[in-house]
């Protein structure tokens, strides 16, 4: 069989999988932020090809057309093929399009709705083939996947993002890039409730170093005030959107609410879950099936609604050694085992 790297394309992350042989050798994530030019994905592009070499075939999804810096979602599925296209040849690659399959360049632009942030579906439908039901949860770092499985197909009644926000199916709230003033907009201190700042000042990846839950290789953007990632610079942030000084509480007290800005994402997600779980597509047996940085959400959701866990990357045909990224980047491993 020929070697093949499958591609998820973000708007803040690249990520890769190389696959032969029907076996996941290796998968990489790299921060590549889209919004400051279709350069960096080049950039990001080249830099994984350097470590994985030139396989036979590429297959790509993608969630990055929704950039700002595309007029229109159609422009930015056009400008991606066509930057991909560019990077390996025509040829050589395929374009994943939800229930069309996949697609040579020119048919992924023409079904530029069905290629557009089809990241989900490929994820969904790679796992079906190993759990004939489930509902799949794949916490990222700024979205929220719940894709119900029956019958070993994804059964989701959305499929753009704008459907799968009005379904439940997509929450947009992640463990990294998720600012904290969309979790809340007040939160309890020292025994009352305050209003909170409307800024960046902090965002979900300071909570989840705090709670020692995110992995240091899975925290690849910078702080939102460009400063360190310890826990003294988490607390300062998150005093920052209560309008003060990390002096003016404990660390205990400050740790604390964290945990309140935990709890609200939470709540979210489990609204997502609920949502999915009236719809009547799964049973009370259905296991959950956690993916991406945030899969120790998933545990949690898990344990509230009372079904069984299991993870993405206990399904994937791979060593130990790459097992937990392949969980990490649950669509580009997908794709380049459909393809």
């Amino acid at each position: 069989m020929a070697t093949t790297i499958g591609w998820d394309i973000g708007g803040a992350h690249l990520k890769a999988a190389l696959v032969k042989d029907g076996e996941v050798l290796a998968v990489e994530q790299l921060a590549c932020p889209l919004w400051l030019g279709v350069d960096h994905l080049a950039d990001a592009w080249q830099t994984v090809s350097a470590k994985f070499g030139a396989p036979g075939r590429h297959a790509v999804t993608m969630t990055g057309e929704l950039a700002e810096i595309f007029p229109s979602r159609e422009e930015g599925v056009r400008a991606i093929c066509h930057a991909a296209g560019q990077l390996v040849g025509d040829t050589a690659i395929r374009f994943y399009a939800g229930p069309l399959g996949f697609v040579a360049q020119e048919a992924a632009i023409a079904n530029w709705e069905r290629v557009a942030s089809a990241n989900w579906h490929a994820s969904a439908a790679w796992i079906g083939r190993q759990v004939a039901e489930a509902l799949l949860i794949d916490v990222g770092s700024t979205t929220t996947d719940i894709i119900p499985i029956a019958s070993g197909v994804p059964v989701a009644r959305g499929y753009s993002d704008a459907e799968r926000l009005e379904t439940g199916e997509l929450v947009y709230t992640g463990v990294l890039r998720t600012s904290l003033m969309a979790l809340a907009n007040e939160a309890p201190f020292a025994g009352r409730r305050q209003r909170l700042m409307a800024e960046n000042f902090a965002t979900t990846a300071d909570i989840y170093r705090l709670t020692g839950q995110l992995a240091p290789e899975d925290d690849s953007y910078p702080a939102s005030d460009g400063r360190g990632k310890s826990a003294e610079e988490c607390r300062a942030r998150i005093a920052r959107m209560f309008g003060r000084d990390a002096s003016a509480a404990s660390d205990a007290g400050w740790n604390s609410a964290a945990g309140y800005f935990r709890e609200r994402q939470l709540q979210l997600i489990g609204e997502g879950v609920a949502q999915l779980r009236s719809a009547g597509h799964i049973s009370a047996s259905a296991p959950f099936v956690a993916a991406g940085a945030g899969h120790f959400l998933v545990t949690e959701m898990a344990r509230r609604f009372g079904h069984p866990i299991t993870h993405f990357a206990e399904h994937v045909p791979t060593r130990d050694s790459v097992r937990r990224k392949a969980g990490m980047c649950a669509p580009a491993v997908a794709v380049a085992l459909l393809v």
